[in-house]
């Protein structure tokens, strides 16, 4: 949005909720909210909650929301950790927009924090370890249309989204989970050849083994000042 100098920048997350009002260029005008992701996670559910959350942070310009799914043209397909059903084809932009009055945009949340993290030369990959996997692809820094990796399958029956999950982390440990990320990689780059990947999330600070030299971890805060950018850089939906 031309012009806006405070954009409220929501996360939508498996475990949390997060919010703050964030400068153009990223920076926090005031302090990070954040609330933990309610059990019942229906549509309704979140929006109220997001609703509520943000009354505190002031005024605002315009609003972008990360969300942990598959998104398109301001509505959810498919949503993992969320409850596909109940969220397929729900327009959470247009609503977000009816219920605080301002324009908002939409998007999967590892585009989101790939906007703050990655520096805009060649092709860059940004893969997100969290509740699941989430990935967002780069090319001179503009955007790539989004691609649900991680419903790849990776080991068994298992995809990435479960593979390398923190369910799956917490059942098998950070040593074998570790050896997952390292052949995850390997995966990766063979696939992409990418000349820089990042890893951000918040099961990233698990990584425990040296990293390649184009191999980078990213601050979890990433998914909130990539907001700010999204209304910089990406057209209009």
């Amino acid at each position: 949005m031309v012009g806006a100098k405070r954009i409220l920048c929501i996360d939508v997350g498996g475990t949390g909720l997060k919010a703050a009002v964030i400068s153009p260029r990223g920076k926090y005008l005031v302090k990070r909210v954040r609330v933990k992701t309610p059990k019942r996670r229906k549509p309704k559910n979140i929006v109220k909650l997001l609703t509520e959350m943000v009354a505190p942070l002031g005024k605002f310009d315009c609003v972008n929301i990360g969300f942990p799914g598959m998104v398109k043209n301001g509505k959810v397909i498919s949503a993992p950790h969320f409850g596909t059903q109940d969220w397929k084809g729900f327009a959470l932009a247009s609503v977000m927009q009816q219920k605080l009055g301002k324009p908002v945009k939409l998007l999967n949340d590892a585009d989101v924090q790939g906007l703050a993290a990655i520096q805009g030369t060649g092709l860059e990959l940004v893969c997100t370890l969290g509740t699941g996997f989430g990935t967002a692809w780069f090319r001179d820094g503009a955007l790539m249309p989004h691609m649900d990796l991680a419903h790849l399958v990776m080991r068994s029956k298992d995809d990435f989204d479960i593979a390398v999950g923190d369910k799956t982390r917490r059942k098998i440990g950070d040593r074998r989970w570790n050896k997952r990320i390292k052949k995850l990689i390997a995966i990766l780059e063979t696939v992409f050849s990418y000349d820089h990947l990042y890893l951000g999330g918040g099961n990233s600070r698990c990584i425990n083994f040296k990293l390649p030299r184009n191999v980078t971890i990213v601050s979890n805060d990433a998914g909130m000042e990539g907001g700010a950018f999204a209304w910089k850089h990406l057209p209009k939906e």
